[in-house]
């Protein structure tokens, strides 16, 4: 079985919340405050046997209510977790169904089972509830007299089955439920370092002889004997070691006790004196986890990193879970289903070895079956980056501050169309890209120097892609079609509903209308100058209008008619802006004085060859004035003068050097923002 499903109604940030669940390893993502938290603590509400917070308190209520509905009735939680036949054969079906058999609510392809956890105000108290809140006119008022004078009356209960005809859960059920819980703020130190921790001796004593306890080799009866004998002979050693010890007390003994009969401790012929037994257990308490670092080096794990700690203590917390779990050495108090719930596991840990814990956790649910369900919530790209993307569920709260839930590997259908956007998303979906699916809002780009500018540009427009949580993604060329799918609420219900900006090149092309010709680039002064012998096309077009009107995703891109590229767009709106031209540019003395001269000049300026004859005959046959020619000239000519990655670079730190500059300083150059750009940030910044 697993956990199929949960529904919370009333929780925290959860007003009337559904949330699937993977049979198998849960990541939950999304933004700060987006609830993530408050699901691991809604599961740990139901599941977790001995759970000591079960009561709420007013803060735990959904404050997403209006005054009217505070007061005709009095806020309730309820969730109720749903529990599924596994698609995964494990060994404990059969146990599993002993636990859960009353718990049914369904039979049809397979079983279902619920369990439920309700917190509210008994009936008898409603109508003093509702007097109470007559008169009110403040909401925090209201949540006030609620919190003063009603919440102590409030109860809560555990019920198993359908809600319409629901019974109480077995106690003898649910403690065969294994559920942990690893907090983001945790120190683990006293739970581990020493044999005396309740959870290490508890691993200690499970995994002693445990050589002899797993031989498959011998019979039952085999193995008992040769573990009575162990400890036997584990005894005698023992006795002769604490027989030692009383004798080289027996002398002094006498002296120190001689004090109980001074101070009146020999009372009515009461004698203190020493006797011992020594067990294993006994020597636990003895034992302190150290590090070693080959054969001669040892260090106590106290003087470990966090992260590393967390890890050795994430590694003992299995062990003890396989060893409560293993029904041949706990018998009928063995846990039936071990649940594994981690906030926030990069907390301490690099990138590296967030990947490498991810893998081992695979393994150890999906091999080793030490573990039959994982949550795990996170920030971290690295983990998003190593898991696939069927296991991730993204939490996002909107601006209405209402909560969805959704699940980006199934805004995918089974379409070759959606397969392949899907098999593409999910290669591609790295450490850098993964950033999309965590913040508030999105900017998709074509290359690395919008990627690299783009928080630089909007500095300059006045604005800040950090203040709001931007991502700028780029996504290596004219990709969007497959990460849209990801936020497109409008074509499925689990896209991510977030705003999504796409920044593209108009890049126009033409071909020769003959046989087999292909499309190949040219300028924006070229298109449709020959449409006898060339057909021609801009792209973008027909992505800008498809979601011209669409609630959260819009299209952006240079003038249709007069548009190239990013780089071309810089130079086009900053013609003269010399600091543009940077020392990893060819041309960039020719490109200079360009900028300086007027358009004839910079006709002669530039070099003399067939492709820049052509360049300056198209451009000569345009009615555009001869400015608008120069700034063109110039664009082209810049364009074909750019080296991507480390251009983008210098560029980005000029830009970066002359907005830092005060106003009014004599150097301080005025740069334009790219129309498009700034038609951009606009809307999403909004």
């Amino acid at each position: 079985m697993y956990i199929s499903h949960i529904k919370i109604k009333g929780f925290r940030n959860f007003m009337d919340t559904d949330v699937e669940f993977n049979d198998g390893i849960n990541i939950l993502i999304g933004h700060n405050n987006a609830g993530k938290t408050n699901l691991l603590k809604a599961l740990q509400l139901v599941i977790e046997p001995h759970y000591r917070y079960r009561r709420l308190n007013v803060n735990d209520f959904c404050k997403d209510v209006t005054l009217e509905n505070l007061k005709n009735q009095s806020p309730s939680v309820t969730i109720s977790v749903t529990f599924k036949n596994s698609g995964i054969e494990y060994n404990e079906q059969e146990e599993d169904l002993r636990v859960i058999a009353n718990w049914f609510t369904g039979m049809e392809n397979g079983y279902t089972a619920m369990l439920t956890y309700r917190f509210y105000l008994p009936a008898e108290k409603e109508d003093e509830y509702k007097a109470a809140m007559a008169d009110i006119e403040d909401i925090k008022v209201g949540w006030g007299i609620l919190e003063n004078d009603f919440l102590r009356y409030y109860v809560y209960k555990l019920l198993a089955g359908s809600l319409d005809n629901p019974i109480q859960p077995e106690m003898d059920k649910l403690v065969r439920f294994d559920f942990q819980f690893l907090g983001a703020m945790r120190n683990v130190e006293d739970d581990m370092f020493y044999g005396r921790s309740t959870m290490l001796k508890d691993v200690l004593n499970f995994f002693i002889d445990y050589g002899i306890k797993t031989n498959d080799e011998k019979t039952k009866e085999e193995k008992e004997t040769e573990l009575k004998e162990v400890r036997q002979n584990f005894g005698e050693e023992a006795y002769a070691l604490m027989t030692s010890l009383l004798g080289r007390l027996s002398e002094g003994k006498d002296v120190m006790l001689d004090y109980a009969h001074e101070t009146g401790a020999s009372f009515n012929n009461a004698l203190p004196d020493f006797k011992s037994t020594l067990t294993e257990q006994d020597l636990f308490s003895a034992l302190k986890l150290i590090i070693k670092y080959g054969e001669d080096i040892e260090i106590s794990a106290t003087h470990n990193g966090l992260g590393y700690n967390n890890l050795i203590y994430m590694s003992l917390l299995l062990a003890k879970m396989q060893a409560d779990a293993d029904g041949s050495y706990m018998g009928d108090n063995a846990k039936v289903y071990p649940i594994l719930a981690i906030e926030e596991p990069e907390a301490h840990l690099h990138p590296a070895m967030q990947y490498k814990f991810l893998k081992f956790l695979d393994k150890n649910l999906k091999v080793d079956h030490k573990v039959r369900q994982i949550f795990i919530t996170t920030h971290s790209s690295q983990i998003t980056a190593a898991v696939k993307l069927d296991d991730i569920i993204c939490l996002h709260k909107g601006e209405d501050g209402v909560t969805n839930v959704c699940y980006p590997s199934k805004v995918f259908t089974d379409s070759d169309d959606d397969k392949k956007s899907k098999n593409y998303v999910q290669r591609f979906l790295d450490a850098t890209k993964s950033d999309m699916l965590f913040a508030r809002k999105v900017i998709l780009v074509e290359g690395v120097a919008e990627a690299l500018l783009m928080s630089t540009l909007a500095r300059y427009d006045g604005k800040s892609l950090e203040d709001q949580h931007i991502a700028v993604v780029n996504i290596n060329g004219r990709y969007f079609n497959h990460f849209v799918k990801l936020f497109n609420t409008e074509a499925s219900p689990n896209a991510i509903p977030k705003m999504v900006v796409c920044i593209t090149d108009r890049d126009p092309v033409r071909k020769k209308r003959e046989v087999n010709s292909k499309f190949v680039a040219c300028y924006p002064f070229d298109l449709h100058k020959d449409n006898e012998h060339y057909e021609y096309a801009v792209n973008a077009a027909e992505e800008e209008n498809a979601f011209r009107e669409h609630s959260h995703i819009r299209y952006f891109s240079q003038d249709a008619n007069k548009g190239k590229s990013f780089e071309y767009e810089l130079a086009l709106c900053n013609p003269d802006l010399e600091f543009l031209v940077t020392e990893s540019m060819s041309n960039k003395d020719e490109i200079r004085e360009m900028m300086r001269m007027n358009y004839e000049l910079a006709k002669e300026r530039i070099k003399k060859t067939q492709e820049w004859n052509d360049v300056k005959t198209a451009l000569d046959n345009t009615d555009w004035s001869d400015e608008e020619k120069k700034k063109h000239l110039i664009a082209a000519r810049y364009l074909s003068s750019v080296g991507k990655g480390e251009n983008a670079l210098e560029l980005c730190l000029a830009l970066e050097e002359n907005y830092e500059l005060e106003d009014g300083d004599k150097h301080k150059k005025i740069f334009n923002v790219p129309p498009y750009i700034h038609e951009a940030l606009e809307w999403l910044l909004r």
